[in-house]
Order: C-alpha cells, then structure tokens, then sequence
C-alpha cells in the first residue's frame, strides 16, 4: 500500500482527527477550476483516536459511515493521511540510473539502516524527488516509513465505513497540498516568503513552517479546543457533548467571554509564540512573514486579531476554498465556518488531480 501513489478516480479526502472525521470531495470543473463538491464533519466518540493514534477501529468506522451518508457522496475511494509523529521519513542518494524496481530493491536491501523498526512491522514507499546537488550521477529520493499498524488501523477503518483507502499520505504533505490554495490569497502569492501554519486541533497544535511553499519544519504539542471544552464543563457543570454544542452554538452566560474564553485565547497566543520560539531557536530563521490559523480552534472570534497584536506579524485564517465554487449541496456559511479545519482533508482531496 503506497503512500504516495498514481493516477486515479475521484477520491474522498478523509481526514480522522481526535474528535472528528473530515471528509471532502473536490472536482475539477475545466479551466483549472475547483469545485467542492460534498463534505462532512462528522464527530468521533470520546477517546476513540488518542492522539492521532485509533483505539476504536469500529467507532471510528461507524463515524466515517455516518459522513459518508450525510455528504452524499458516491465515491467510494478515498485519501488517508497518517500524522507526522508516526512516520519517518529520510532523504536518501541513489543511482540515477536504476529504474524504479530495481530502486524498490535496493532501498527494501538497505532500508533496515534508516528505519528503526523491524521491516516486517513497517510499510514503506519512496519518491523520487530530482537530480542530487553533491553528484550529478545519483538522485535525490525520500524514503517514508510508517508503521503498518498506524496503516492497517486507518485502512480497517474506512472499509467498515463502506470506503476503500486508496491512497495513504501524510499529514504534513497533505497540509502542503492545499497550503497551495491558501498562499494564493496572501501577497504574492506566498513565494520566498516564510510563512507558519499553526494547527490547532481538539489536543494537538501543529506548527508546520513553510519557505517558499515548501514545508521545512514541523512540530507537535499537546493543546487544543478540548481545555476550552473542559473548562465550560467544570465551570457551567456541563457534559461534554452539552459544553461542546455551547461552544459552538453559543448560550453560556454572560461571564463566559471575559473568564472563561479569554483566558484561553491567550494561552492560545501563548501557545503560538512559544512554538515560534522554538522553531528559530533550532533554524537560521528568527522572524516569519505571514501566520496562517488552521484547525477547529482557529475559528474562534477574535483568535487571530489577538495573535497578530501580542506576536505582531499578520494573522489570517486558513480557507483553502476562497477561490473554489461550490456544488449545490454545500451550504457556504458552513463551509467557511469549518474551512480552517478542513486543510488536511482538502489536501488529501487534491490527490485525486495529480
């Protein structure tokens, strides 16, 4: 099972996360044109992924079921990413003159090298990715390696949802992807330009740096919308179906902006400016040009307003389909609502024009 493969079909972006699956369909309606053509947000139960891991193969697959349904879509091939922390990936100097079996060979031979695990554990694939700048004989490839579990696990998951995964990519390619549909509406279209995309999901905040549209950092950490959630639940006395819908849909009392979701809209600057920090501190790098605000969180009135003010570089929030229509099934508002979240599941979307 590739995780990157060929041509193909339409294909569904699916993008399981902590707390929700994501599914997007995307067509290309000539001239280059995208159009949207079915999603879903469709919520997991409690503690069925644990940090982008699943630990509940049959709710994850009932979930998925429930997306596809409510999409309404008909295809049944889909893209799967799994996350960056669970997938290594090196890049690797070979022979530009051996075709790509003989390639697969050679890296299957000497993969053991790179690859901490036992390879009957692991499923592997590799790129080809140009001539090499030390030798101009050899080939620049990049080797990724996941372990099969995380694979099989995501795989077993979509065929109980009634999808076939056709393709497995990675979190941090597929965000690069649809990255492409965000840059065009920042000035100059995000060329030379060192651009952070901070992802802040229900647990896990993402940073992934991008210099000249090419991702060149990543970083994981533990914190997400879910401390908001917990917070109005101790706070109101709420469950946490109950204090998540008030979340969104609103209805707290008039104390919850100032004490409940300021406070963590700070910690969430707070969050972004230490991931930054780290980011220069390990680079050649001390400033960015753009901040990009991705994930559920980032849709929170007045989030990226506070981030531009305390970090004081320009904040905007992700939509990869600005310049894309929509099908008649989607409702626009919904759509821009949950855009922000939707960024790996439209990357993986974006697979099936390769």
């Amino acid at each position: 099972m590739g995780l990157f493969s060929g041509k193909n079909p339409t294909l569904l972006g699916l993008d399981i996360s902590s707390t929700a699956v994501k599914l997007l369909e995307l067509s290309s309606s000539g001239g280059g044109r995208l159009r949207v053509e079915s999603y879903a947000v469709e919520a997991l139960p409690p503690n069925s992924v644990v940090e982008k891991n699943i630990a509940d193969v049959e709710a994850v697959g009932e979930s998925i079921r429930r997306a596809v349904k409510r999409s309404g879509t008909r295809t049944k091939q889909a893209a799967v990413a799994v996350a960056g922390s669970s997938v290594i990936t090196k890049i690797i100097t070979m022979n530009a003159s051996l075709k790509d079996d003989e390639m697969e060979g050679q890296i299957e031979l000497e993969a053991d090298q790179y690859i901490p695990y036992p390879l009957e554990e692991v499923n592997l694939d590799f790129e080809v990715l140009g001539p090499s700048d030390k030798n101009p004989e050899a080939v620049d490839v990049l080797l990724a390696a996941s372990r099969s579990e995380n694979v099989d696990m995501r795989v077993a998951a979509l065929e109980i949802g009634g999808l076939i995964a056709k393709i497995v990519d990675v979190e941090a390619y597929a965000l690069e992807n649809a990255f492409a549909y965000v840059a065009e509406q920042l000035p100059g279209g995000g060329k030379d330009q060192t651009i952070a995309v901070v992802d802040i999901g229900a647990t896990m905040t993402t940073l992934n740096v991008l210099h000249d549209l090419k991702i060149i950092y990543t970083r994981e950490q533990v914190f997400g919308g879910k401390q908001l959630t917990e917070e109005i639940m101790r706070r109101y006395g709420l469950s946490y179906e109950e204090a998540g819908m008030a979340k969104r849909q609103g209805g707290l009392p008039d104390n919850y902006a100032s004490e409940v979701l300021d406070p963590f809209k700070d910690a969430m600057s707070q969050q972004v400016s230490r991931s930054l920090q780290f980011f220069f501190s390990s680079s050649q790098f001390n400033s960015v040009d753009h901040i990009v605000m991705a994930g559920g969180s980032s849709s929170i009135a007045g989030a990226d307003e506070l981030i531009e003010s305390k970090i004081g570089t320009t904040t905007s929030i992700a939509n990869p389909f600005a310049n894309m229509s929509l099908s008649s099934k989607v409702k626009p508002q919904t759509l821009s609502n949950d855009a922000p979240a939707l960024m790996i599941a439209c990357g993986l979307a974006l697979r099936s024009f390769d």
